[in-house]
């Protein structure tokens, strides 16, 4: 397939989904009683998304038994239209736009695959947040960012009756297989996933694993907080676990223009786009329940060579768009004609599936320089990182520990010290604010040569915005 001309599949009933936005297709629905696999022991009905305007090509649905594939057919009879929608007006062979699996319960799901390439899991807080998808294709690039699409899925069952589904992924610049094997955990969903990938093009950054979220604003910067809750966001930070086993957490920023970072590795041991603040009183939303989404974590199988993890920010004033997105991006060219396969795990759970061992970064914020009741420190800014976990609850001041930060600006009064009452360490200083460009601060507790604490990133701005 990849020796041939990509085919854009064409328009088809432009008018009629058009119409159907977010609200009419809520008044759709699939019937129950038709879902795939509904009295199969186990569990995971399976049901199908009606074609729409946020979905308008239709997806080949297949369902495999003893070996054997066969097609799923579309039927308005599948679902229950209301009387007026534009849906009954639509031809008889309009087909899916893509597949939910269902609980016990058949009235809430687990996993849903809709749109492009993406699917996103509600565990392990029965809470959608996040995104994962299958590829991404010159993000952040002066190119034209290209969305491949899963064009035709198979849906199987393997003897445990975990879901097993096999993908064909299609798009200007690639074509690709995915087997992805679920198995749902207790407190997590754990999706194995091979893929086997052609360009038909140049790609000229190809993103692997890639995951992709929201993040407005949250304690760390509070200009941005115009809405009454306290904080908006589905994920709050970047973990890695380099291959040379650094644990890192990068806190993430609503970004004044579009921003990418790239940190590079050999053979990462696992990166994700993590939610770590679950205090309900951090957001106030008892609709949207920011505190229960999930978070995703990518673990590679085998070795994935030299590379970067990407991390590419986009300046948002709303909750409803996707700003924030992470992948892995290898450092070999991936010219046209290139194969590539690639196997990975990803983790949907509260937090890391690996816990670092070592102190977490549980607080970023970023405020005025200089003291408290003395005019502000002209040029700079305070930076406040708290850490806890690891052996920090049991060290006080006379224990030794060290505050290591490191940047291209100047780091002004660094001070590391217990915080009265809790069983956090408060790191604390001023940096000088860079002129033009953006200097990353680097910066851990350490006590004799060791790590306590896992490496904490931030991009030192050179203007914040107001």
């Amino acid at each position: 397939m990849a020796r041939e001309a990509y085919q854009t599949p064409a328009a088809r009933w432009t008018e009629g989904l058009e119409a159907l936005d977010f609200d009419a297709l809520g008044q759709i629905r699939f019937r129950s009683q038709a879902a795939l696999w509904k009295d199969e022991p186990g569990g995971g009905a399976i049901e199908f998304f009606h074609l729409g305007r946020y979905a308008r090509t239709p997806v080949a649905m297949h369902v495999v038994s003893d070996g054997r594939a066969r097609r799923i057919l579309y039927s308005p009879d599948l679902f229950d239209i209301p009387a007026g929608s534009v849906a009954r007006r639509l031809p008889a062979d309009l087909g899916f736009a893509g597949f939910r699996v269902m609980n016990r319960d058949l009235k809430s799901d687990w996993i849903a695959y809709v749109g492009a390439s993406y699917f996103r899991s509600a565990e392990p807080f029965n809470q959608y947040g996040l995104s994962a998808r299958a590829l991404a294709i010159d993000t952040a690039t002066p190119r034209s960012e290209e969305f491949p699409a899963f064009t035709a899925f198979w849906l199987e069952r393997d003897a445990d009756a975990n879901l097993l589904v096999h993908a064909l992924l299609e798009g200007p610049s690639v074509v690709g297989a995915y087997r992805i094997l679920h198995r749902r955990q207790t407190g997590r969903l754990v999706q194995d996933i091979e893929a086997s990938l052609h360009l038909r093009k140049a790609v000229e950054r190809l993103g692997v694993a890639p995951l992709t979220s929201m993040f407005w604003y949250g304690q760390t910067d509070r200009s941005h907080a115009v809405d009454w809750r306290p904080q908006i966001h589905d994920s709050d930070g970047l973990s890695m676990w380099t291959g040379a086993g650094e644990r890192i957490w990068r806190p993430l920023v609503d970004a004044p223009v579009v921003t990418t970072n790239a940190f590079a590795d050999r053979d990462p041991r696992g990166f994700g786009l993590m939610q770590r603040d679950r205090a309900f009183d951090d957001y106030q939303d008892d609709g949207a329940f920011y505190d229960r989404r999930p978070s995703l974590w990518v673990e590679p199988v085998g070795a994935w060579g030299a590379g970067s993890v990407q991390l590419v920010e986009i300046p948002t004033d709303t909750e409803t768009n996707d700003n924030i997105v992470a992948f892995w991006t290898p450092a070999a060219p991936t010219p046209a004609g290139a194969s590539l396969a690639v196997r990975y795990r990803l983790c949907w759970a509260e937090a890391e599936p690996s816990p670092p061992g070592v102190a977490r970064v549980v607080a970023t914020r970023v405020g005025i320089a200089g003291r408290p009741g003395q005019p502000p420190r002209a040029g700079a800014r305070k930076y406040v990182v708290d850490f806890a976990g690891g052996r920090l609850a049991s060290l006080n001041r006379q224990s030794g520990v060290g505050a290591v930060v490191t940047s291209a600006a100047e780091v002004i009064e660094a001070d590391a010290y217990p915080v009265v009452g809790t069983g956090r360490w408060r790191l604390i200083f001023d940096a000088a604010t860079p002129e033009r460009n953006a200097a990353e601060l680097r910066a851990f507790l350490r006590l004799d040569g060791d790590a306590l604490t896992e490496t904490w990133l931030f991009p030192n701005l050179p203007a914040m915005r107001g």
